[in-house]
């Protein structure tokens, strides 16, 4: 039995309660239950209308009162809500007939007046209770904050962020959603008079159980499980004249930071989005200036504290890869035997061979289009943002370089990517004698495959595991990459493999 965390705060009005509302949304996702209690004109339609509006990204969305309607449905970017008031209820079975009994699966349920039928309410929710404070002011309002079962833990974190806020001096910003990505970190924006800044909440959590020799899907491919990554990483970047974003307050043990904020100029344009040409370049001559450096393993991270990169090492590499089986090929109706899987590693382990022994440096990992921000007021390399580079890791060159040229999420034409991919190989000939062209583009073609066979796996996932079917869209591109590097030469064992056994995406 898990004990509810309770807080309580005074709002002194009603942007008060916005913030409020907003930094809970930060925090919640698909399931999530919240009740909104208290006496007639407590504030309770004014905080679920707070919220909804945050979670829309609008805030002047008409949000009417479901006091007639008991039951309004909102289908908001990030997962659906169904905003009731039960007020009417005479009957708990009733409930059943507005769609909420049972409640809906992964949406968000925001309910007024729960204490109509509290039986019908999970033992998992967030109760918060609103009272007048004339006191304080005819607009004042008290909120009393209850996190029960599972939602105690989001309501201790809503807490500490509340306090990590104020102490940063931004309790009085306007918060203003930003889309997330497909981890479990959620972000805002910040506004304040002197300018624009990026809240970002990473909780400490491994990604999966720990079915990957006794550890987690995370811990396995050496992805970050909390923030100092993150922090370690943009201070070395920055350091060496890179443009990441400047780090203003953090709590290291409690995952949240506020950052410089780069605004929202993007590598990409028009419809069907495409890469932008000057800033590709751009961006493929800052992985040129990055890898001319002798860096670092070791990060200096706080006073006494230091973090140390992990190498990508064969068996991390095999463990992505192995989603593909896990999750890609049963989704195409071709779950692999036994004797298939062993086939896979030790193909795999042969191939992986080549960038076990080449030369690392820090492979950044999510090196593409959604990560990057183009700094027009800046110079040089320095125009290219990066602000996604807390799973960076030991690992050859052309990882990076794959991750950008072989864009997942857009469709980057052959000719650009032989362009760019040309562009890099001159540059880093010119500086370096000892740089093998040849080498350079085998590895490219076998990191291209390991990337894409992990991406079809993920994507599935994404779908299945975590209901965010809007990856799968990708996955023909990704074929259509795989495509491309199983051609090189050195991969015709693997071209062979792969037209045998793995069926191309579906519709």
């Amino acid at each position: 039995m898990i004990a509810p965390t309770t807080f309580s705060l005074a709002l002194s009005n009603e942007t008060a309660t916005a913030h409020l509302m907003a930094d809970l949304a930060l925090l919640i996702g698909p399931g999530d239950v919240i009740t909104l209690s208290g006496d007639l004109g407590a504030g309770k339609t004014a905080a679920a209308r707070a919220l909804i509006r945050y979670l829309a990204g609008d805030d002047t969305l008409e949000i009417p009162s479901p006091t007639f309607t008991l039951v309004q449905a909102y289908d908001l970017p990030p997962f659906p809500l169904v905003h009731a008031d039960l007020y009417r209820i005479n009957d708990p079975t009733e409930l059943e007939e507005i769609g909420l009994s049972p409640l809906p699966e992964a949406t968000v349920a925001l309910i007024e007046w729960p204490e109509r039928a509290p039986a019908a309410l999970p033992q998992d929710r967030i109760d918060i209770a609103l009272s007048h404070r004339p006191a304080l002011g005819s607009t004042a309002r008290a909120a009393e904050i209850t996190g029960h079962g599972k939602a105690a833990a989001i309501v201790a974190r809503l807490k500490a962020l509340r306090q990590f806020l104020d102490g940063a001096g931004f309790g009085e910003a306007k918060r203003q959603r930003m889309a997330g990505d497909a981890s479990t970190r959620s972000y805002a924006r910040l506004i304040r008079d002197d300018g624009v800044f990026i809240l970002m909440n990473s909780p400490q959590r491994p990604d999966g159980p720990a079915i990957y020799h006794g550890k987690s899907y995370s811990a396995a491919v050496h992805l970050a499980e909390d923030v100092k990554p993150f922090v370690a990483i943009a201070g070395g970047l920055r350091e060496r004249g890179f443009s990441a974003p400047a780090i203003r307050h953090a709590d290291l043990d409690a995952g949240f930071l506020i950052t410089e904020d780069f605004g929202s100029a993007g590598f990409i344009e028009g419809d069907p989005p495409a890469p932008i040409g000057e800033r590709y370049e751009a961006a493929t001559d800052m992985l040129v200036a990055l890898h001319r450096e002798a860096l670092p393993e070791i990060l200096p991270l706080a006073p006494h504290l230091s973090y140390a990169i992990p190498t990508f090492d064969t068996d991390a590499l095999l463990t992505e890869m192995g989603l593909m089986l896990e999750w890609y090929l049963p989704d195409r109706g071709a779950p692999p035997s036994d004797d298939l899987r062993a086939e896979f590693v030790t193909m795999w382990r042969d191939l992986l061979g080549k960038p076990a022994a080449a030369a690392k440096t820090w492979a950044l990992r999510d090196f593409h289009s959604p990560n990057l921000i183009w700094l027009d007021q800046r110079a040089g390399i320095a125009r290219v943002g990066v602000i996604d580079f807390q799973d960076t890791v030991l690992a050859p060159a052309a990882y990076d370089l794959v991750s950008l040229l072989q864009d997942a999420r857009i469709d980057v034409p052959e000719q650009l990517e032989l362009a760019l991919l040309t562009r890099y190989i001159k540059a880093r000939r010119a500086s370096d004698d000892g740089f093998d062209p040849a080498g350079f583009a085998e590895l490219y073609a076998i990191m291209s495959v390991q990337r894409n066979t992990k991406l079809l796996g993920i994507f599935a996932r994404l779908n299945r595991r975590d209901g965010k079917p809007q990856y799968l869209r990708h996955q023909p591109r990704i074929w259509t990459y795989l495509g491309r590097s199983l051609a090189h030469p050195a991969l015709a064992r693997a071209r062979e493999w792969y037209a045998a056994n793995v069926p191309p995406p579906g519709p």
